[in-house]
């Protein structure tokens, strides 16, 4: 995918979709781990799970593995939450890490039109509140206050990646 590879993680509600929806809006390479990369699987063996549960969210890490051995594009961006993420985390040039406070993330979720989280259950509010809390479910990296605009959250990602900006297509 791209010479230069980089990771936009953060909790449920931080705006990794958006981010990603933003970068290719942009012109970027941008890779909606949630819906390209994710199944319900072990984190630590990666073996898929017949069922589902609280905190099975994994990437494939074979095939993260494969994009960025491509290096078509300048750069690209992953976009999304992995559980497994120390699989593959090493590889990246760049992680960077969405973060709200927590009456945001709360107000970014009741906004959600299904309120529903991953496989059609409801998000779990305790657990997200745990994960906002402890930190547990995401890597280190470079934080990016993701209660900016959006237009401003990915000119910081660009600004801390060296991305050269693209024109803002429509």
């Amino acid at each position: 995918m791209g010479r230069a590879n980089h990771l936009v993680e953060g909790l449920s509600g931080t705006g990794k979709s958006s981010v990603c929806r933003e970068l290719r809006r942009r012109g970027f390479q941008a890779v909606d781990g949630d819906r390209e990369l994710a199944y319900p699987g072990d984190p630590q063996t990666g073996a898929p799970l017949a069922v589902s549960g609280r905190d099975d969210h994994i990437w494939d890490v074979a095939k993260v593995r494969a994009l960025m051995a491509d290096q078509g594009e300048e750069v690209t961006f992953f976009c999304g939450g992995s559980r497994n993420f120390p699989a593959f985390v090493d590889a990246f040039d760049t992680v960077l890490v969405l973060e709200v406070d927590l009456a945001t993330l709360h107000r970014r979720l009741d906004a959600r039109p299904d309120e529903h989280w991953r496989d059609g259950r409801p998000t779990d509010r305790a657990l997200l509140t745990r994960w906002h809390r402890t930190r547990e479910t995401v890597p280190a990296g470079v934080v990016i206050d993701a209660t900016a605009p959006l237009g401003q959250v990915v000119d910081e990602i660009l600004r801390r990646c060296g991305a050269v900006p693209r024109s803002d297509a429509s």
